[in-house]
C-alpha cells in the first residue's frame, strides 16, 4: 500500500510537471544578433542561451517567431507566456517577472561615413534632415519622447534602414545595437569603413528574457539559477564571443 501510495505521488508530480511544460509558450521576435531566423531555424545569441537554461532545467518549450508588437502583445495578454530578449525598462518593470540579465547593450546611431555634414552632437542630431527607424517598438518611442521631430518611421524591418542609407534616401538610422549593425553589415556585405558610429549613446539597457505575472516563480527561479550556472562556467561569456 506505502508502495502505491508513493507511485501515485510521483506520477501525480510528473503530470504536474508535464502540464506545466506543455502550457508555456516561448515567443521572440526577429532581432538579430540575438533571436533570428536563418536556413528556417530560430537561433542567435539569446536564443543560444535560452537553449542552454532549458538544457539545464530540463524544460523543451518550442520557441516561435513573431512579429516584434504581436510578440509583446502575446506576453501581455495570454497566459503562461515567456519571451526573449527585451530591454528591461522601468515601464515594463511590474508587468512581467524578469531573469537576466543575458546581454548589456547599447544602441547609437549611424551615418555614412563619406557624410559631407557629420554629426558629433545631440544637438546636431536633433536638427538632422531625416532619421529613419523601425515604424514601431521601443526606439522609436524613445526617440520620440526625447523630442525628435524629424524621424521617418517608415522601415518595418532592419534591412531597411542599411538600404535607405545607402541609397542616400536617409541620413542618419538608428535601431541596431553594435552587434545588430555588425551582422546586418556582414549580411549586406557592408563594408566596415563605409558608416561611422554617432558618438551619442541614445539608449543602454540589459537584456533579459521576460515571463508573464501569472508564470510560476518556481519555474523562473529555475531559469535564473541555471543563467547563475552559465555565467559561472563561463558558457554564457563562450555564447556571446560567437556573437561578437
Amino acid at each position: 500500500m506505502k508502495h502505491s501510495t508513493l507511485i501515485a505521488a510521483l506520477l501525480c508530480l510528473l503530470m504536474g510537471v508535464f502540464a506545466r511544460a506543455e502550457t508555456y509558450q516561448l515567443v521572440t521576435e526577429e532581432w538579430a544578433p540575438y533571436n533570428f531566423r536563418e536556413n528556417e531555424q530560430i537561433t542567435g545569441m539569446a536564443t543560444e542561451v535560452v537553449r542552454a537554461i532549458m538544457a539545464l532545467t530540463g524544460d523543451d518549450f518550442e520557441i516561435r517567431m513573431r512579429p516584434s508588437m504581436r510578440a509583446s502583445h502575446v506576453l501581455q495578454t495570454q497566459p503562461r507566456t515567456i519571451m526573449y530578449s527585451m530591454f528591461r525598462t522601468p515601464e515594463r518593470e511590474p508587468l512581467f517577472k524578469w531573469v537576466g540579465p543575458i546581454a548589456e547593450e547599447s544602441i547609437y546611431p549611424y551615418q555614412l561615413a563619406a557624410a559631407t555634414q557629420p554629426i558629433h552632437t545631440l544637438e546636431q542630431l536633433l536638427h538632422a534632415p531625416r532619421i529613419t527607424t523601425r515604424h514601431a517598438g521601443l526606439v522609436p518611442a524613445m526617440l520620440a519622447s526625447m523630442g525628435f521631430d524629424n524621424l521617418d518611421m517608415s522601415a518595418t524591418e532592419s534591412r531597411q534602414l542599411y538600404r535607405m542609407l545607402l541609397a542616400g534616401r536617409t541620413e542618419v538610422i538608428i535601431g541596431d545595437t553594435d552587434a545588430g549593425v555588425a551582422y546586418y553589415s556582414r549580411q549586406l556585405n557592408i563594408a566596415p569603413e563605409t558608416m561611422r558610429r554617432v558618438p551619442i549613446e541614445l539608449y543602454r539597457s540589459p537584456l533579459y528574457i521576460a515571463f508573464s505575472r501569472d508564470s510560476d516563480d518556481d519555474l523562473v527561479a529555475n531559469w535564473a539559477s541555471a543563467l547563475e550556472r552559465l555565467r559561472e562556467t563561463g558558457e554564457l561569456e563562450r555564447i556571446h564571443s560567437r556573437y561578437r
